[in-house]
């Protein structure tokens, strides 16, 4: 396993403080993103077409921030060589700045379509659905951050069971809003810009589930991708069948 007190066991502090930095470097992308998100649903519920700009303009530096990452986790690899659980940290930093970057993708999107709304008028149906999802992917997003600066690999399953929630509620609001479009043609414009809103924060749940599993991967040393949420939890909870195997360094 590793935890916090594992970035600071080298004979060179120099490495330590590389490996720290880059974490911190992560930490504060996803700080951003997580503004981006909360601002981009703000600015749809609200109308806010200059509020809805500003995320669209953030969008340049987050991709900045992720090639900054990339660049220093390479510097990394090639200077120090780590191996074990530095080089765990190393690869779930750099994927997860993708995740991070493709988040930010996402609430720009949203912002774009909280512009269009402004123009053709609000739609008639789903900003309740838009405000309740929301909150909770923003909260996925903000917990899967927490469980990386704490390597919490139980705070990290969390977040990747409550992307069913998600999934769910989503499959549940686009079915209420296609039905309405059918009722009433003349709001599809409008609703289709809250349907493709809903989609976007539904993708971003998967990206924060995406790093949950990566904060797994780091602190026990096993690639959960793809595994059910029984056989995750059972590696997080230390229960899985493993015979043979010996504990991650």
């Amino acid at each position: 396993m590793i935890d916090k007190d594992s970035l600071t066991h080298h004979i060179s502090q120099q490495f330590n403080a590389e490996l720290e930095e880059v974490r911190s470097h992560l930490l504060a992308m996803g700080g951003l993103v997580e503004k981006q998100v909360n601002d981009a649903v703000t600015a749809l519920i609200d109308a806010d077409s200059g509020l809805a700009q500003q995320v669209r303009e953030i969008d340049d530096e987050i991709n900045q921030m992720e090639r900054n990452i990339d660049e220093e986790c390479v510097r990394i690899l090639a200077r120090r060589q780590p191996a074990a659980s530095d080089l765990r940290l190393i690869i779930s930093v750099s994927k997860s700045v993708i995740d991070l970057e493709r988040i930010g993708d996402e609430a720009s999107k949203i912002a774009r379509r909280a512009i269009q709304l402004c123009e053709e008028g609000v739609s008639p149906r789903g900003y309740v659905e838009v405000r309740h999802i929301g909150d909770q992917v923003r909260r996925m997003v903000q917990e899967s951050l927490d469980a990386f600066a704490r390597f919490d690999a139980d705070l990290a399953l969390s977040v990747a069971q409550y992307d069913k929630t998600i999934d769910r509620e989503y499959k549940t609001a686009l079915r209420e809003l296609v039905t309405y479009m059918m009722e009433d043609p003349r709001a599809i414009s409008r609703v289709l810009n809250i349907i493709w809103a809903l989609r976007s924060l539904e993708r971003i749940g998967d990206h924060a589930r995406n790093i949950a599993e990566l904060v797994i991967y780091l602190v026990r040393g096993t690639d959960v991708r793809h595994m059910g949420l029984a056989r995750m939890q059972e590696e997080v909870k230390g229960t899985a069948n493993k015979a043979g195997d010996t504990p991650a360094s």
